[in-house]
């Protein structure tokens, strides 16, 4: 198809992926991975690496807010971003060398898990969370604060940093391997590992994802898999998307739209499982 279409098209479609990524807090790379490989058959590195650099976008314009009011843990963030960054590093070499078949069908199964994240969101229990840290922890001084109710400061502890850790360069590896932001895996290590409450987990997560993203976009950058063609589009489409769901339809996020979605990403993981088994076997 002429370029101008399939950029439009393109646009359209990153437009769509960025505000269902911010509806259900999962970011626009489960979307649009899957629309340039199934539905604009894009090489799936080139798709990556497009959607690497959305990831970047995104995260940069949400996490500014989250930091200025005081939710995001920054040095927590800096410290575990040093296992996601050689693991971003490291999965970023690795898709330059595993085939697209493999590529997929890790996808697909990354999309089964998303799913279940959209279809059962984490409760935010403000009173569970542990006020103490560990040894290691307190070292560190990783503890900290977020806003409540009326202006009050809610202490919170922070414990299993090895464990948080070791979960952090996986997330990292997988981000660079598929170009996806892997929010719900780093959410799913403070918050469950590390005992980290879950605006606060969110919120840092949402700030730690657009450097990892910048680590493993250099590799597909220096790799020539970063297509300004297709990169364009999808990240001005993802940030508006993404903007529009954040500013506009808050009142929108409910179980039935997590729900749909859920399905839909089934759906979409079940097709590229199904189209990357029959080429493991060529």
């Amino acid at each position: 198809m002429p370029e101008t279409t399939f950029a439009l098209i393109v646009f359209a479609g990153s437009i769509l992926a960025g505000l269902l990524g911010a509806l259900t807090g999962l970011g626009g790379g489960v979307i649009i991975v899957p629309l340039l490989t199934l539905f604009l058959h894009v090489d799936f590195r080139y798709a990556a690496g497009a959607s690497i650099v959305s990831v970047i976008a995104t995260s940069s314009a949400s996490a500014v807010t989250y930091v200025k009011e005081g939710f995001s843990n920054m040095r927590l963030g800096m410290f575990l971003e040093i296992a996601t960054t050689l693991g971003a590093v490291l999965g970023a070499i690795a898709a330059t060398f595993i085939s697209t078949a493999w590529l997929g069908l890790v996808f697909g199964l990354i999309l089964l898990f998303s799913a279940y994240q959209a279809a059962h969101p984490k409760l935010q229990d403000e009173g569970r969370q542990t006020t103490q840290s560990d040894k290691l922890a307190r070292q560190l001084k990783l503890s900290g604060f977020y806003p409540g109710p009326e202006g009050y400061r809610v202490p919170y502890g922070i414990r299993n940093i090895p464990a948080g850790f070791s979960f952090m360069a996986l997330a990292g590896a997988l981000s660079g391997l598929l170009g996806i932001g892997s929010g719900a895996f780093k959410v799913l290590a403070m918050d469950r590992a590390m005992g980290v409450p879950f605006k606060v987990s969110t919120t840092t997560s949402n700030f730690m994802i657009g450097v990892t993203a910048a680590a493993s976009a250099g590799v597909y950058f220096a790799r020539g898999y970063i297509n300004p063609l297709i990169a364009g589009p999808v990240m001005l489409g993802v940030l508006i998307g993404a903007v529009i769901g954040t500013r506009f339809l808050i009142r929108w996020r409910t179980q039935v739209i997590r729900t749909i979605f859920a399905v839909a990403l089934v759906l979409l993981g079940g097709y590229m499982i199904w189209g990357a088994v029959p080429r493991l076997f060529h």
